[in-house]
């Protein structure tokens, strides 16, 4: 089975159910195409969402995997509501507008959008795009996984050296004496190297 029959997605959608003026009868006609094509192209679209004050909380009671938002000139104004809806649970999102204005593009991609289109979009063409939004978003989280498992293992290395630095003026001790210790401590205690330096470096602190 293909991944995308499997994507939750939520569009987040202007109010067009009872549109008053020929602009909201054109977006309300785009809104629903772009749900209808979701649908034959055999997404899984759970809900259809206003971008209001209660979108942080809706977003995180359905937990879909992709966020659509379906924007007209406001296309800035709701991209703010779903990244603020969205910053402590990422997900990709994908603006559909028919803003032509390009000028918040690269605000839009700092964001966190994955992919932007202009103008409509026939219903063939919406797998393929969704598709690289999601494949796009997989390889930045990988980007950032690997930048703050990077990070960590710097702050760690920063510790054990200071632990390491702590022993060897305190008991005389070589640099690969004072690794030893630390590595033959963490093993009888079933912890981390890491962690059994920082306990070192607290007790320290605290008698200092």
């Amino acid at each position: 089975m293909n991944t995308h029959h499997k994507l939750r997605i939520v569009v987040i959608a202007p109010d067009t159910l009872y549109p008053e003026d020929e602009d909201e009868l054109v977006l309300a006609a785009r809104s629903r195409s772009l749900r209808i094509g979701l649908l034959e192209s055999g997404f899984n679209l759970i809900a259809s969402l206003p971008c209001d004050g209660f979108l942080n909380e809706r977003i995180a009671q359905l937990q879909p995997d992709m966020i659509i938002v379906d924007a007209q000139s406001g296309a800035r104004d709701a991209l703010e509501h779903v990244v603020m809806a969205t910053r402590d649970e990422l997900r990709p999102i994908v603006l559909f507008t028919n803003d032509e204005d390009t000028s918040h593009l690269k605000d839009a991609f700092a964001a966190g959008v994955s992919a932007y289109v202009v103008a409509g979009m026939s219903s063939e063409r919406i797998r393929p795009v969704l598709e690289v939004a999601l494949a796009r978003f997989q390889h930045e989280q990988s980007l950032r996984q690997e930048l703050a498992e990077a990070k960590t293992e710097l702050q760690d290395r920063k510790v054990i050296d200071r632990a390491k630095g702590m022993l060897m003026q305190r008991q005389g001790l070589s640099e690969q004496e004072a690794y030893e210790k630390l590595r033959k401590t963490a093993m009888d205690k079933s912890l981390k190297v890491v962690d059994v330096a920082q306990r070192m470096l607290d007790v320290a602190d605290l008698l200092a």
